[in-house]
């Protein structure tokens, strides 16, 4: 199946991030958020890092102008009917994201593959809200979308055989390294990841240690090439939080748990970069 026409549902950080690096590849995208106002946002968010290409000369401004002229935004999930893969990129929450699925499964006839880019749900539990599981696929792209190259792609026991290697090529096709994983706990990335930085966390309480410290001694003695506090800034505290409760639910391990630190600094709004503080203060 050839996919040249694609939606994305929910244009926060990642949906927006998603739909630009699908207009970069030359594909129309189709944006819903449910209001104008979110999908303007969205298209200025777009717009923006389109033009600091042009200015870096990584983008030509005509194709700048391509790209931007092949977003359609709306506010109504019927303008995906159209499309022939649409990904999913809502809120963090099973039940939003079943019943996103079984809307989509009704509007957008097969064989249109319905992914989701979650980071740590059931991508089954979503299929099974639906008629057609076998059209479901997980596509979790990672923050910043246009600029970390990895795809998990995500198979239940329901994906075809061709849902996955046609979801698989599309990640290839849009520039991405894919890699293949099963539905399980937080895939592969953050199923290593999120107790490893939970663990970075609370370094910093138990050995009394700043974050800057814990920073340096990761890059410079683990050879990372970010910090484990400026990537949770990165990745946001709140979607680390989040991803941290919904593994801890899932596998109880202790060290899937999110540090109170981290809790704490949820409840103050010290959400990282987004927010201007975290563990470390951003301008702008």
């Amino acid at each position: 199946m050839e996919i040249s026409r694609v939606g994305v549902v929910g244009l926060g950080t990642m949906g927006a991030g998603i739909a630009q690096v699908c207009l970069q590849a030359g594909l129309e995208v189709v944006g819903r958020d449910v209001t104008p106002e979110l999908g303007e946002h969205a298209r200025g968010r777009i717009d923006h890092y389109l033009s600091r290409g042009v200015e870096k000369g990584r983008l030509t401004q005509d194709a700048k102008d391509d790209a931007l002229g092949n977003l359609t935004l709306t506010t109504e999930l019927s303008d995906l009917a159209g499309c022939q893969l649409v990904i999913e990129a809502a809120f963090e929450d099973l039940g939003v994201k079943r019943e996103l699925f079984a809307e989509l499964d009704r509007i957008v006839p097969a064989p249109a593959i319905l992914a989701t880019n979650t980071s740590a749900l059931s991508v089954t539990q979503m299929a099974d809200a639906t008629e057609t599981p076998e059209r479901v696929v997980g596509l979790h792209f990672f923050n910043p979308a246009p600029v970390l190259p990895l795809v998990e792609v995500v198979r239940t026991a329901h994906t075809s055989d061709e849902t996955f290697d046609a979801a698989y090529a599309f990640a290839q096709r849009i520039g991405k390294e894919p890699v293949a994983c099963n539905d399980t706990p937080g895939f592969i990335v953050n199923r290593i990841l999120i107790p490893l930085l939970n663990d970075c966390v609370r370094v910093l309480d138990e050995s009394r240690v700043s974050p800057e410290d814990v920073d340096r001694a990761m890059r410079f003695g683990a050879n990372w090439p970010i910090g484990p506090c400026a990537l949770i800034d990165l990745i946001g505290v709140d979607v680390h939080v989040h991803a941290s409760e919904a593994l801890h639910a899932a596998l109880g391990e202790e060290r899937m748990a999110a540090p109170q630190r981290l809790v704490e600094m949820q409840r103050e709004g010290l959400l990282g970069r987004k927010t201007g503080q975290g563990f470390f203060t951003y301008d702008g």
